[in-house]
């Protein structure tokens, strides 16, 4: 058991999460510290909720000192500005008051900061320019510190750029030529792991260790389309005749993921992912390989010779579905409710009077209805109110079954079948409800 303790930042990320439980399983004593935990994501005492981003320098250093820390690691990371999501509070403000707290702490501290590889001339997006403004104030703080640039990296978990990777091998469609051209160099969680406890377990003192920056990746650069073949091979779709998508439909979807990203969702097909991808992921792992001995597993070891689970061909098939099920249900309350309130309005009063509804009810009932059915649609479109909306969906088609079967049955033998046709609704809005989480 190392008496060394590490405390680890976004623990609940596809990084930190990995990493967090195999430092544990190494015997290092790891907090693991995030914004937000899934029930799932707590699986210690030392999983901790903060809201790290409000946090100023003061309560940082009270942080490092209450845990004894020897090691931070910060795996902080987002991908696109957006509501609650700002890549200069997160990449350099952050990183800014992280320096100041280790310095202040009055500990012998090493910093590892999880950056991205790349070159600075070549940087367009502010996801880009603000992870290189991190790495500029870590190498002028003067603190021990190792800056780790991990490329694509794949771990047992999908999520983003990974889960979209993982879906388009489970379906018969390739991206554009160009982007299926660019070239990546993977790396394994696990590499990722590794660097990071042999970091851990060496003195703070070692002058060679004092400030190191190291490219995390395989030796040799594969194309995308390599990638996602080695994934196919997985999922047994590698003979498959696959459909090419065209260039504008791509930029389209990116447009979309922008809007979507709005709305509070984190869709992995946005501008900036589509300006990353483009640009590709490359670097030069020698001196990591040299320093650490650590041989990088190859794309064939890391996503492994055996077939995936039929969980892994659900997840990767329903990853791009989920994104149409909360399109479709929000375009189908929104579009209910506005055709009832103001294209059919008389038909739909029509047939509450048919029904022999007091006069008095019928506007009410009808214009309630409407703005509802409208309401549902607009809790489901925003993220932070997407599980409302559903299960107020669930609960609104439930309450039109009940009531048309006691005051209106002849409606459910009505030739098109519109109340018969809740009930698959029904299942789908439960479908989006069980789908609805990321991590």
């Amino acid at each position: 058991m190392s008496k060394r303790t590490i405390l680890l930042f976004s623990a609940s990320g596809l990084i930190g999460r990995f990493v967090t439980d195999d430092l544990r399983a190494r015997g290092f004593r790891v907090v693991g510290v995030a914004r937000r935990l899934s029930p799932a994501q707590q699986m210690s005492a030392l999983d901790i909720e903060l809201p790290i981003l409000i946090l100023d320098a003061a309560a940082l250093a009270r942080v490092l000192s209450e845990h004894a820390v020897d090691v931070v690691v910060n795996c902080l990371g987002v991908l696109q500005d957006g509501p609650g999501s700002d890549t200069n509070a997160v990449h350099r403000d952050f990183v800014a008051r992280l320096l100041q707290a280790i310095g202040d702490s009055g500990r012998a501290i090493r910093l590892v900061h999880i950056s991205i590889p790349g070159m600075v001339e070549a940087d367009r997006t502010a996801f880009a320019t603000t992870k290189r403004d991190a790495e500029r104030l870590i190498a002028a703080s003067g603190i021990p510190h190792a800056i780790l640039r991990p490329g694509f990296v794949v771990a047992p978990s999908a999520y983003g750029g990974s889960a979209m990777l993982r879906a388009l091998a489970a379906f018969p469609l390739d991206l554009p030529d160009k982007e299926m051209a660019t070239l990546f160099q993977p790396v394994a969680v696990e590499d990722i792991a590794a660097t990071i406890a042999w970091l851990a377990a060496r003195d703070i003192d070692d002058a060679s260790l004092k400030a190191v920056s190291w490219d995390l990746m395989q030796a040799e650069p594969i194309t995308m389309a390599g990638v996602i073949k080695q994934f196919r091979h997985a999922f047994g779709t590698a003979t498959w005749r696959r459909l090419v998508m065209p260039a504008f439909l791509l930029d389209l979807g990116a447009k979309i993921g922008d809007f979507a990203n709005h709305l509070g969702w984190m869709p992995p097909l946005r501008s900036t992912a589509i300006a990353e991808l483009r640009h590709g992921v490359t670097g030069d792992p020698s001196a990591w390989i040299a320093a650490t001995g650590i041989a990088p597993k190859t794309l064939a070891e890391t996503i492994g010779r055996h077939p995936a689970s039929i969980q892994d061909k659900w997840f990767a098939r329903l990853f791009l579905a989920k994104a149409l099920i909360f399109a479709s249900l929000v375009a189908f309350w929104l579009v209910s409710g506005f055709i009832a309130l103001f294209v059919s309005y008389r038909a739909a009063a029509g047939i509450l009077t048919a029904h022999n509804f007091s006069p008095a009810l019928v506007d009410p009932i009808t214009i309630g209805t409407s703005l509802m059915d409208m309401s549902i649609g607009v809790l489901i479109a925003f993220r932070r109110t997407a599980a409302i909306g559903l299960v107020a969906g669930i609960v609104a088609s439930l309450g039109y079954m009940v009531g048309a079967a006691i005051l209106t049955p002849d409606l459910w033998i009505e030739p098109l079948g519109a109340l018969v046709k809740t009930g698959p609704a029904i299942v789908l809005m439960l479908v989006a409800l069980l789908t609805l989480d990321n991590r």
